[in-house]
Parts: structure tokens; sequence; C-alpha cells
């Protein structure tokens, strides 16, 4: 057992490293799971409207981002935007890049996944109430605002937060494009102290034992939610 007395000695020592690791990680989640929320609620609100245009567009971005792999998004935003804009600017971005690309890549990718968790929402609701809110004198928005969305999201919020556990366990394809999250933290770490195999094995140890907290806890809120 030699070998885990040296590595949780070396565990305890890179803890700042570790939790600055994670925090990236919670960054990336956090950011990405709010503005996924907000586009993908817009988009099908788009889906849903008369609006013929509207529609198109959001059945056509949905269809995109569920067809294409979230390594590959994730790629093309960390590549192809820098080169883009360096060629339209003649500038280099001084923006953290790897950062940057994670978020959006993600927020725009889990958008399309939201948006149709969000549009099952608003179409449990019994028409009733948007004809009694109509009945009311209230606008299609306020109807929206004021009566439907608050009544979708509370039936949809545990698949949300569903949702949001599964990106949580998508992030580690930041590694991809070097961003030093949790999981390339305890790689670099390990690879560094020549204890590769027990950092990976801590790192996927912590992944899931949050996972399956988080799981247990959306299932209880469920239930609640269902009585």
């Amino acid at each position: 057992m030699e070998w885990l007395s040296s590595f949780i000695q070396d565990l305890q020592a890179s803890g700042p490293a570790l939790w600055h690791g994670f925090s990236i990680t919670l960054k990336v989640v956090i950011t990405a799971t709010i503005g996924g929320v907000f586009i993908g609620t817009l988009l099908a609100l788009m889906r849903l409207s008369s609006i013929k245009a509207f529609n198109i567009f959001a059945k056509g971005y949905v269809n995109l981002f569920r067809s294409i792999p979230l390594l590959l998004v994730l790629m093309w935003f960390y590549f192809a935007v820098p080169f883009i804009y360096t060629g339209i600017t003649g500038n280099y971005l001084t923006i953290d890049t790897a950062l940057v690309s994670s978020i959006v890549a993600f927020m725009l990718f889990e958008a399309a996944y939201f948006s149709e968790i969000v549009r099952a929402g608003i179409q449990s609701i019994p028409k009733g109430q948007t004809s009694a809110a109509y009945a009311l004198g209230m606008s299609y928005s306020q109807a929206m605002r004021l009566i439907i969305l608050p009544q979708s999201f509370r039936k949809m919020t545990p698949l949300l937060l569903q949702q949001t556990i599964i990106l949580f366990q998508d992030s580690t394809m930041v590694y991809a494009i070097g961003l030093l999250d949790f999981f390339r933290t305890n790689y670099v770490r390990g690879d560094l102290m020549s204890l590769l195999t027990q950092y990976i094995l801590f790192a996927g140890l912590v992944y899931f034992t949050i996972s399956m907290i988080a799981t247990y806890a959306v299932k209880k809120l469920q239930r609640r939610l269902s009585v």
C-alpha cells in the first residue's frame, strides 16, 4: 500500500491546483447551463410560433446541433473562431480562448437539448390555461411569461437538472483543447508525479460521486414535484 500512501500525500499537496481545476469545471457547467436554458427557451418559443420563418430556424438549429458530435463543436469553436476573427480584424484574440470556446460551445450545443425539454414542458400545459389568459385580456407574451412558462418550468425542472448532470459529465471533453479543468488538472499532475493511474481513478471517483448524488437529488425532487 506504499503507492496509496504516496498518492495521498501528493494529493494533499496538489489540493489548491485541483480545486482551481474544479472551479473551472463548475464555471463552464453553470454558465453553459444558464445560457443554454435561456437560448433553449427562445428556440422552444420559436418552434411553437405561428411564424413559419421562426419555426424553420428553430427546427433547423435543433436538428443541426443534435446531429453533430459535441467534441466536433468544441474543436470548431476553439480553432475556427480565432482564425476567422484574426482574418477579419487582423488582430489576435486576447481572451482565454479555451475557456470561452468551451462555454460557448457547450451553451449552443446544450441549447438544442434544453429547447426540446422546454417545448415538451410548454405543450404539457392544458390549452385552457392559454385561453383563460386571453379571456383576461393578456397578450401572447404576457400569457407565456406569467401563466405558461412558470408552470412549465416547474414540471420540467427535474429534466433540466438531469441534462445538466450530463453536461457536467461531458465537460471532461475540454481536455481535447487543453483547458485545465478538473479532469485535465488531475491528468497533468498524475503524469508529472508518475501517479497517472491513481489520479485518473481519483478524478473518475469524484465525477461518479457527484453525478450519483445529483441524480439521487433530482429523483427526490421529481417525486416531490409530482405530489
